[in-house]
């Protein structure tokens, strides 16, 4: 499922004059025409998009950009069946879906990173677990919080013998293609050759397992279920704190446990920027950074760059082009709000020369 990795180098003169002759000015963003532009998707990259609707507002108010979190699934089939100028996803597109659907484009905007919360009572700290232990629970094979393996790498801690709930997404998820790529990926020979990953899977039927929808439901479910466990995109961080969750300090490929940070999102992300993507679609989960979070990612955009209007299409290139210029929607002003990182330059360069391709 994963498409292969194509390094390549990008010149100013590529970014100058895209394949259909679209140039960007010195500042690096075309001024739009007047237009009202909708996006759809993941609800990772919904609060980020609603900072960078209002931004970009304010900067052309001739552009409206209509937001809404639907979930990356929505989002993908909305940008692909034209109901959605810009779909945002968590997961890049699959290369059955480029095959159908060559001029989709998935576009990185952003790095962002995805939280374990978990709801067990009496424990304050950052729990440490492993991506084969999570497999683990989520299959069902561990299901009580006070289990040896999960005591054994938290000496000290004084653990509740109370039965584990996973929770998953019940909608089409991009936080699920991440959560089940880290899954297969720290467990190759059990999740990863069972059940894989995808925006949806097929869930083993753990005791009490729940599904909810968006990570708000995540977030309000596990609130709701005490032993509960759950995978939350890092931009609703401040949420799973205000309803007194905790996350977990995540094993990465080396065997270091690490929370998601500046730092460590940083970390992991930096040790994939020789791996440009030739067409956006790269996997930063599980990387080889001694320091790195181990759940990392690009958000993008699905557009399709085969526009029915001239005018709508310069609109979503300039809003593209602005939300990845690094004075403007990169900024940490915008980004910091939401726990996300900028992208590389490198990234930023292969991103435009996509954006470029869209009228």
């Amino acid at each position: 499922m994963v498409a292969a990795i194509v390094g390549i180098a990008l010149s100013s003169a590529v970014i100058a004059a895209g394949p259909a002759g679209a140039k960007l000015p010195k500042s690096g963003v075309e001024t739009p025409p007047s237009a009202t532009l909708i996006e759809t998707g993941s609800t990772l990259l919904y609060p980020l998009w609603n900072l960078w609707a209002g931004g970009f507002g304010d900067k052309y108010s001739q552009v409206t950009i209509q937001t809404a979190g639907t979930g990356s699934g929505t989002g993908i089939t909305d940008a692909t069946n034209g109901t959605a100028d810009i779909g945002a996803s968590d997961a890049y597109l699959s290369p059955a879906v480029v095959s159908a659907n060559p001029s989709l484009e998935n576009i990185p905007l952003a790095i962002s990173a995805q939280l374990v919360a978990y709801n067990v009572p009496g424990v304050v700290a950052h729990l440490k677990l492993t991506g084969k232990l999570l497999s683990q629970i989520y299959q069902g094979k561990v299901t009580k919080w006070n289990d040896a393996s999960i005591a054994a790498i938290n000496p000290g801690l004084t653990l509740p013998g109370i039965p584990i709930v996973t929770l998953h997404r019940s909608d089409s998820s991009g936080d699920t293609f991440l959560f089940t790529t880290f899954l297969s990926k720290a467990d190759p020979t059990g999740w990863g050759a069972t059940i894989a990953f995808n925006t949806t899977v097929p869930w083993p039927n753990a005791p009490g397992a729940l599904g909810e929808a968006g990570n708000s439901g995540m977030v309000s479910g596990c609130k709701a279920t005490p032993g509960c466990v759950a995978y939350v995109g890092v931009s609703y961080q401040t949420q799973v704190l205000q309803a007194g969750l905790g996350y977990a300090q995540l094993a990465n490929a080396k065997g270091h446990y690490e929370v998601p940070s500046a730092a460590t999102i940083t970390a992991e992300a930096a040790s994939f920027t020789k791996k440009t993507p030739a067409s956006g679609t790269i996997s930063l989960i599980f990387g080889p950074a001694a320091a790195g979070y181990p759940i990392v990612n690009y958000e993008y955009a699905i557009v399709n760059t085969k526009q029915s209007d001239a005018s709508k299409a310069k609109a979503i290139r300039s809003a593209l082009e602005w939300a990845v210029n690094k004075n403007d929607g990169n900024a940490s002003s915008y980004l910091a709000q939401v726990n996300f990182q900028p992208l590389p330059a490198s990234i930023v360069t292969a991103s435009l020369k996509q954006i470029l391709k869209i009228t």
